[in-house]
C-alpha cells in the first residue's frame, strides 16, 4: 500500500512577535494557548533545514485544530508590502463562525488589515452560498471567517460549539492546478474532494480583486477530514507563477504539518516519485521538510504507535 499521511494536525507560521500574535489570535479570534512559550525543538528546525537557528514556539489552539507560531532570534524578510490574495505566497487559515456579524464585529475592534472589501460577502449557491471576509494577522498572514449556510453545505459545523468554531482548511495559491492533485494525491495520499470556479462581483469583493476567475479545489486526508487543504488557481488575474526558494525564517512563510504514521516509507515513496522535491530529514528521523510544486512549506511528521498524535517534541 502507498504510505499516506493521516491528518493535517496543524499550520506552522513564522511571526516576528509571539506575544503580539498570541494577543491578536486570542482576543480577535477566540484561540487559546496550548502550553507555554518554548524553545524551537531541534527536530523541527532541522526539518525546515536551519539546524543552527534558535528562536521561540507558540501554540495555539481552536476548536480541535491548531497554528504554532515560531520567532526566530534572527529574523529573516518581513512579509512583502502590497501582497494581494492572488500572490504565491498566499496561505490562508479558514477560520469557521457560528454568526458572522458578531465575530466581524469582535474582531474590528483590533482593526485588522483587510483584503476583503469592508464588509463580508456572501457568495453565490455555485460557490457554496458561504459568507466569508479575507484580513491579515499582524505579520501579514492572511486569514479568513468562514460562515456556512443553513443545511448540507455547513453540517460538519452545524454542532461545533463557540462563536468561533475552528480551522475548516488552509487555502494556498498555486500555479499548476494538475501538480498540484498529483502531489497531494499521489504523493500525500490525500482524496480528491469538491473542485469549482468561483466568480462575480461577490468573489471580487472577497479577494479585493478585479475580475477573479479562480478554480477553488479540496484535498482532505483519509482518516481526519478537517482541516483540509484547498488549493486555489487563478485564472484572472493571471497566475504569476510559483515560489521563489524561501527560509523558514521569513515572515511571509506557513506550512502544512501533516501527521504520517510511516515516516520512512511516505519519505521513500516521495523521493522515488518527485525527485525534483529536495526533503530534509531531522537527525531523529521523526520529521521531514520539504515543499509542493507550488514553493509551498510542508512538514512531515512521525506519530507515536500509528495512533495519530502529533509528537510533542516536534
Amino acid at each position: 500500500m502507498t504510505p499516506r499521511v493521516t491528518g493535517l494536525v496543524a499550520l506552522s507560521r513564522t511571526v516576528a512577535d509571539l506575544a503580539r500574535t498570541e494577543a491578536f489570535y486570542r482576543d480577535g479570534l477566540d484561540f487559546r494557548r496550548l502550553g507555554p512559550i518554548e524553545r524551537i525543538p531541534a527536530t523541527l528546525l532541522e526539518a525546515l533545514d536551519l539546524p543552527d537557528a534558535s528562536g521561540g514556539r507558540l501554540r495555539m489552539g481552536l476548536g480541535a485544530q491548531a497554528i504554532e507560531f515560531l520567532a526566530f532570534d534572527a529574523p529573516g524578510q518581513r512579509y512583502p508590502v502590497g501582497a494581494r490574495a492572488d500572490d504565491p505566497w498566499f496561505q490562508h487559515a479558514a477560520i469557521v463562525v457560528s454568526d458572522m456579524d458578531r465575530a466581524f464585529a469582535q474582531l474590528q475592534r483590533l482593526a485588522p488589515m483587510p483584503i476583503s472589501d469592508e464588509i463580508p460577502q456572501t457568495l453565490p449557491a455555485s460557490s457554496g452560498g458561504v459568507t466569508a471576509w479575507k484580513f491579515r494577522d499582524p505579520d501579514g498572514h492572511p486569514l479568513e471567517l468562514l460562515a456556512f449556510p443553513d443545511g448540507e453545505t455547513g453540517s460538519p459545523w452545524a454542532r461545533a460549539p463557540g462563536l468561533f468554531a475552528g480551522i475548516d482548511h488552509s487555502a494556498i495559491i498555486v500555479a499548476d492546478v494538475e501538480a498540484e492533485i498529483g502531489f497531494f494525491r499521489d504523493g500525500l495520499g490525500l482524496e480528491l474532494g469538491a473542485r469549482g470556479l468561483n466568480a462575480g462581483p461577490e468573489q471580487a469583493a472577497l479577494d479585493g480583486l478585479p475580475d477573479p476567475v479562480v478554480d477553488v479545489i479540496a484535498l482532505a486526508p483519509a482518516q481526519v477530514k478537517t482541516p483540509h487543504v484547498e488549493l486555489l488557481h487563478y485564472r484572472t488575474p493571471q497566475a504569476r507563477g510559483p515560489l521563489p526558494a524561501q527560509s523558514a525564517r521569513n515572515r511571509s512563510t506557513t506550512r502544512f504539518c501533516f501527521a504520517v504514521d510511516d515516516l520512512p516509507a511516505l519519505v521513500t515513496h516521495l523521493t522515488a516519485a518527485w525527485p525534483a522535491h529536495r526533503i530534509t530529514l531531522s537527525r531523529d528521523g521523526r520529521m521531514a521538510g520539504l515543499t509542493g510544486p507550488s514553493g509551498h512549506g510542508i512538514l512531515l511528521t512521525a506519530t507515536e504507535d500509528g495512533n495519530g498524535r502529533w509528537l510533542r517534541a516536534t
